[in-house]
């Protein structure tokens, strides 16, 4: 990333620059908190390090000047200073800084205060992609919406009840449980490159048609990686690429668009496979009524080990029952899913040893 730094001893701004471009930033420098400010209204700049005490314009005024600016995206700001003391961290925290740093600062300290700036950046940068374009793909298909919901609240459940089986307790952790979550909308992302007169087709595709929709995990898939190239750090990215590159692959290499099987099929895809599968056959859709639970279940269990990755469909029976109530939930509010007592209930007694 770029990191603007803020310092009107050329001395020490070398120091910085050199200590940051050995930790891999792109570094412009600034000499004083007004050229500063003309250098952040071009945009190319989200993480600052400045000092203090300047002339024309001292670091706390510059934290207060770029607090009070419009901006499309936030900035992270890290005050260098030789003060010390509680009343001018307080000071600085006050005027807008993010972070406090005295000097003479150590490199791998400055590094990793920065590293904690990118991932508040990051995430900021990862909710506005995944609402944007989950509205995206919910624009084109007005079916979408609703499937969109009850898709992430299930992949949430599978997840959740992998990561209890202890095969999968290395593998799992809340950080993917969360990004299951968050990430699965994208699912059908790719479907924005469907023509209309099959993506809305009120009734079966034919063979041509459906070799034509079949095309939505690549789309999908290689615009999502694109993004990766761009940004290798964001883990969300690499997570929403898999699954909608590969939630349509089935566990014995039978499925589109690359024919995975097994393992080589991402963990989140395989989870997001048997959450979008459930969906459909519990909605109706045009050319089908909605099936019952019990019916679904029936067909789910015979894809385990073909269709599906057994292991998660053994953690769709251990989850069943959340599954019936985000079915229930969504049949009946418009609002985000809420799990009512009983189950919040029965799952806290399923973690308990």
């Amino acid at each position: 990333m770029r990191v603007l730094i803020v310092e009107d001893d050329m001395i020490a701004a070398d120091l910085l620059e050199h200590a940051l471009g050995e930790f891999g930033y792109e570094v412009t420098k600034a000499s004083n908190g007004r050229e500063a400010l003309e250098q952040i209204r071009s945009g190319q700049f989200r993480l600052v390090v400045s000092d203090w005490e300047m002339p024309e314009m001292s670091g706390i005024e510059l934290c207060q000047q770029i607090r009070s600016r419009q901006s499309t995206g936030y900035i992270y700001v890290i005050l260098l200073t030789s003060h010390s003391g509680t009343q001018n961290a307080v000071e600085a925290l006050s005027a807008g800084a993010d972070d406090f740093l005295s000097k003479p600062f150590n490199p791998d300290e400055l590094h990793v205060r920065l590293r904690v700036g990118e991932r508040i950046l990051a995430m900021e940068s990862r909710d506005l992609i995944i609402f944007s374009l989950a509205k995206l793909a919910e624009s084109r298909d007005t079916d979408t919406g609703t499937h969109l919901e009850r898709m992430r609240e299930y992949s949430r459940i599978l997840a959740d009840r992998l990561s209890r089986f202890e095969e999968y307790q290395d593998r799992i952790d809340g950080e993917f449980v969360q990004l299951v979550h968050m990430t699965s909308p994208l699912h059908d992302i790719g479907k924005v490159g469907i023509p209309d007169s099959v993506l809305l087709k009120p009734g079966r595709l034919t063979e041509e048609e459906f070799d034509i929709m079949k095309q939505h995990s690549a789309i999908g898939g290689e615009t999502l990686d694109a993004s990766v190239r761009a940004h290798p750090e964001a883990r969300f990215l690499q997570m929403a690429r898999d699954i909608a590159w590969a939630h349509h692959e089935r566990y014995d290499g039978a499925g589109y668009p690359k024919g995975l099987s097994g393992e080589e099929i991402p963990l989140s895809a395989r989870i997001v496979a048997l959450a979008d599968v459930y969906d459909a056959l519990t909605t109706q859709r045009a050319y089908k009524d909605a099936f019952s639970h019990e019916k679904s279940r029936e067909i789910i269990l015979e894809g385990r080990g073909t269709h599906f990755d057994p292991a998660v469909v053994d953690a769709f029976l251990q989850g069943e029952d959340e599954f019936v109530a985000v079915h229930t939930w969504f049949a009946e509010h418009d609002t985000p899913y809420q799990p009512d007592h009983a189950t919040v209930e029965s799952s806290l007694q399923l973690t308990m040893p």
